[in-house]
């Protein structure tokens, strides 16, 4: 799985991504400047990680939609290629219309950091292969903005075609708003575009892929990634 990781202004988690990537792929990512206008030749997989791009200045994600970069990444997700944005990457989606809606300050107005459980809805997609359907996992959240708000056709077309991936739940997978931290609507902690190969999710998998951090719940994402492609090759 040859991987390319977009660093932008602010972004602090690339590191932390290019591990999950390595440690599950068995390959290292390349980094792609925000400047730059073409990604590596082969690349298989973009990833926006999550940060501060930009300081958030104006919306989280605004200035960073529009760089560069973001032109390739479009004719990537055109050609089929996936697309992966978590956190800020979600919300950098989102501005940049890959994905409908907007992520908008949580509910109770204050910066969240904490281990989130996560409903994983389908199996089915490269995203989430490497998951059961109904299956809960742990891992964390770290935002300010992660409400995510759409209109009501929106929201009603994504539950319709089963485009949500991933919804806050309790721990026994019941969607209890007590669990629901940010006040998403509907829950909704990741979704996918209509085609299917791109996802934006705002907690981070790539956190809890090592047991000394307390948790191996994010591996199923980035194993399933890897499988996705070894058996497409």
């Amino acid at each position: 799985m040859n991987s390319a990781v977009i660093i932008f202004p602010g972004i602090n988690r690339e590191r932390d991504m290019a591990r999950a990537l390595t440690l599950l792929s068995g390959r290292a990512p390349a980094f792609v400047w925000h400047a730059e206008t073409v990604l590596p030749a082969g690349t298989d997989l973009v990833v926006i990680p999550g940060g501060f791009s930009y300081g958030d200045y104006l919306r989280c994600g605004a200035i960073a939609a529009r760089s560069p970069i973001m032109a390739a990444v479009r004719a990537h997700a055109d050609k089929g290629g996936l697309v992966l944005g978590v956190c800020n990457g979600f919300q950098i989606l989102c501005e940049a219309q890959f994905l409908p809606g907007v992520l908008m300050r949580n509910a109770a107005l204050k910066f969240i950091c904490r281990d989130a459980y996560l409903r994983i809805e389908r199996s089915d997609s490269p995203f989430t292969c490497g998951y059961n359907a109904g299956q809960v996992i742990r891992v964390p959240v770290a935002h300010g903005e992660g409400n995510y708000i759409a209109d009501k056709e929106t929201i009603e077309r994504l539950e319709r075609e089963e485009r949500i991936l991933f919804r806050y739940a309790a721990p026994d997978g019941s969607l209890d708003p007590g669990w629901n931290f940010n006040g998403a609507t509907n829950a909704i902690a990741g979704i996918l575009n209509e085609r299917g190969n791109v996802l934006g999710m705002m907690p981070h998998p790539e956190d809890h892929v090592e047991d000394a951090l307390g948790s191996t719940d994010g591996r199923g994402l980035f194993a399933g990634l890897a499988d996705h492609f070894a058996k497409a090759a």
